[in-house]
């Protein structure tokens, strides 16, 4: 019987093998066939020519002559039509091969039509809506030629210090896996081959967005637990969901950069999680792991390719050591033809094979480019996105008739609007707060005046001002700006100062070791304040801010990120009321900087703190309150929500059943509104020390004033596993205690308990 057993499994690896070489795609492996090793070599080298978008500080020299002697297999920083089919063309036509080149770019958060940050998007907690951001996103790329696009970027990240918190959805696992398939889904939707769809690598792999210190490019330590639990499951969702790329993170994993992680990009990505695309570099991050410490180029790039990574963004160390790593006997030819083989599938799934000059049809972009109903999506995205954090005496909404004085450094700036990472977009053609108020209001007297700029610091400013103009410091000094905004302040009815972070206060090497609104405006604010009149904050930002002095104040405060080409347009129909907000935070505010990293997952100590009030020997501060400024799920609408009802259809769930948890939300305001619901559990024994709270389900409904409605969760064992100390994906027998609620800041209203 042992030897039947044996020769089965003999039999099953063969048959197993047998299948994977007849799903080896025979236009592929005939290419391959053909190649020599310098070829094959090339086609796992990304350039950039320069003169496009700019995303790190090294250009690539010799473009043309590289494409044309078969040694680039993708490039990226170029579009329109006209310069893709050139491209195409170089490639096409000169090289011994003829093989197309991939073509991509960071479409982030829209392409010319932008929308919110991607924080700020997380924040509608609509998938639905999310996706179709990246549909239009990918119509618009593929209109200009790109068919790759670097996104979507899925980092936790539980530490605001970062600046690219701005790129990703916040910091629980489970909302950033939905939002993950959602803009995969979006960008790739069922087909590849169809000319509107583009190619979706999900990055950074792996646990960029936990940096220490949060200090960008930094170094990352964490245990296997943590990585598994509460850090991974977006990337695996984005993957899942049919991701055909992955891009490696600048941070080690377990002291060894990402890029040269065969742990990582072989055991884990292919080997556990079953992925079949290609991965690639973030740029120049081979060539980084010689100041990591791992060696020169030839010993980085012979590591890389040996861990899984398949192409070098910029770097060139693949094209100029890989060959001599073979003839020494470092590297195999065979690893170098699975790494081509891998480039040439995704070709292949793209039609580009069959057709390279499918991204280059000239009519496409007046078509499909910044349309009006793109822009709608847009105006839309954004309103869903933002998030009432404060409501004092029912100042807003504002009336349509209302004299406003609208002050501001970002009031009306539409260099600004953008936010971080939109390379692509154009900012003179965003709506700013001023012309977007006269637009929804016409009939409101709207008054405007700078009144501070963003920062007065001019040292600071030229750091923030790399991409172009975002500080912008006035002739005048602080104080006459000041005095032109209270001048205007005492003629209106109420005012509206639109504060905050320039865009690239925020993003990639933006970090700040300070995010408090910067004093240039927190004067300006504490002014208008004590002006006596009705005041209103739109702040803007990319990151949580540590703002408790201006929740103090007798202000009302709507956050909206960075929201895009139609951010005038959609504040002005959430301040009039023509839109109420909806938005929720997906990542926790803090008091200060010092509470960082703060999140409503953290594990309990074996010394909780058990109040606000201070007590000795208990985990808490000398000078700050535990708890957060504002915590993750939180936002306020113009109307009023009560949840009441909350109940399990049964105490026991078995490991082959479900459960449905339920809640009764009514609208008992006098505006419609919509809500986002949210369930949260918590296991209360466990192998390994479990959150304090998991969310595990979230719906967003729509309520009229005075309606309600029951909402329901399906709750099944899938939903309570986790990765226990062996790293098994289990579950385990006990009780579990739930709530359902508007934010992670709720009690826990009832139990159940899981049986084997």
């Amino acid at each position: 019987m042992k030897k039947i057993n044996i020769s089965l499994t003999v039999l099953f690896f063969m048959g197993f093998s047998w299948l994977q070489a007849q799903e080896r795609i025979p236009q592929v492996e005939e290419l391959l066939g053909k190649m020599t090793l310098e070829e094959k070599i090339g086609q796992l080298n990304l350039l950039t020519p320069g003169g496009g978008v700019a995303t790190g500080s090294v250009v690539s020299e010799d473009v043309e002559a590289k494409i044309r002697a078969g040694n680039v297999g993708g490039i990226f920083g170029v579009s329109s039509p006209e310069k893709v089919r050139q491209a195409q063309e170089l490639a096409v036509k000169n090289s011994r091969l003829g093989i197309p080149l991939l073509i991509g770019s960071d479409v982030i958060h829209g392409y010319k039509t932008t929308f919110p940050i991607p924080l700020g998007l997380s924040s509608s907690w609509d998938m639905d809506l999310i996706e179709e951001t990246a549909k239009v996103a990918a119509r618009e790329a593929t209109a200009d030629g790109i068919n790759w696009n670097f996104s979507p970027m899925v980092d936790i990240s539980r530490d605001p210090r970062w600046g690219r918190v701005a790129e990703g959805a916040g910091e629980d696992a489970y909302l950033g896996s939905q939002v993950a398939r959602a803009m995969v889904r979006g960008y790739q939707q069922d087909d590849l081959t169809r000319p509107e769809t583009m190619i979706a690598t999900v990055k950074h792999l792996a646990l960029y967005g936990a940096s220490e210190g949060g200090r960008d490019y930094n170094r990352v330590d964490m245990s296997r637990t943590k990585m598994f639990n509460e850090y991974l499951p977006p990337y695996k969702a984005a993957i899942d969901e049919g991701a055909a790329s992955v891009m490696t993170s600048f941070n080690d994993i377990d002291g060894v950069p990402a890029s040269g992680n065969k742990w990582l990009l072989t055991d884990l990505l292919r080997e556990r999680w079953g992925f079949e695309g290609f991965v690639v570099s973030d740029y120049t991050s081979v060539n980084e792991m010689i100041a990591h410490g791992m060696g020169d180029l030839q010993d980085v790039s012979a590591l890389a390719i040996k861990a899984g990574l398949d192409m070098d963004m910029v770097g060139e160390g693949f094209l100029t050591t890989l060959q001599k790593s073979v003839e020494e006997g470092r590297v195999s030819e065979e690893e170098i033809t699975i790494a081509a083989r891998r480039i040439l599938e995704a070709k292949h799934k793209l039609g580009l094979l069959d057709d390279p000059y499918k991204y280059s049809d000239e009519s496409r972009p007046e078509r499909d480019i910044l349309t009006d109903e793109h822009r709608k999506t847009a105006r839309k995205a954004a309103a869903s996105s933002f998030v009432l954090l404060k409501k004092h005496n029912n100042t807003l909404p504002l009336s349509k008739n209302a004299k406003i004085a609208l002050v501001g450094p970002l009031a009306n700036d539409k260099n600004n609007m953008l936010g971080t990472w939109a390379p692509t977009g154009d900012p003179s053609l965003s709506i700013p707060i001023l012309e977007g108020f006269r637009n929804v209001a016409p009939n409101a007297t709207v008054t405007y005046a700078k009144g501070a700029n963003i920062s007065d610091d001019p040292e600071y400013a030229k750091k923030v001002n790399v991409f172009g103009p975002r500080i912008e410091i006035s002739e005048e000094s602080p104080e006459e700006l000041l005095k032109e905004a209270m001048d205007v302040v005492e003629n209106a009815d109420v005012v509206v100062a639109v504060v905050g972070e320039a865009t690239e206060m925020s993003g990639e090497a933006a970090s700040r070791t300070e995010i408090s609104i910067p004093e240039s405006q927190k004067k300006l604010i504490r002014e208008l304040s004590q002006s006596g009149k009705p005041v209103v904050l739109v702040l803007m930002s990319g990151r949580p801010l540590t703002i408790p002095e201006e929740m103090q104040l007798p202000v009302s405060i709507l956050q909206v990120w960075h929201p895009g080409v139609e951010a005038g347009n959609a504040i002005a129909d959430v301040v009039f009321g023509d839109i109420n907000p909806s938005g929720k935070l997906t990542a926790t505010w803090p008091h200060n900087v010092g509470q960082i990293p703060i999140y409503y997952g953290m594990r309990t100590t074996g010394r909780p703190a058990a109040s606000e009030e201070f007590e000795k020997f208990k985990s808490n501060y000398l000078d700050s309150p535990i708890a957060p400024l504002l915590p993750f799920g939180y936002g306020l609408s113009y109307t009023n929500f009560e949840y009441s009802d909350v109940k399990v259809s049964d105490n026991t769930l078995n490991s082959n059943g479900e459960i449905i948890v339920s809640a009764t939300v009514a609208n008992t305001g006098e505006y419609d509104g919509e809500e986002v619901v949210q369930l949260y559990i918590h296991d209360k024994v466990r192998s390994i020390t479990p959150p304090m709270k998991e969310l595990k389900g979230f719906q967003k409904i729509n309520l009229k004033a005075g309606e309600s409605q029951t909402v329901e969760f399906n709750i099944s064992v899938e939903d309570l596993k986790f990765y226990n100390g062996n790293l098994e994906y289990v579950f385990e027998p006990g009780e579990f205690e739930f709530f359902v609620a508007g934010s992670s800041d709720g009690e826990f209203q009832g139990t159940f308990n899981l049986e084997e």
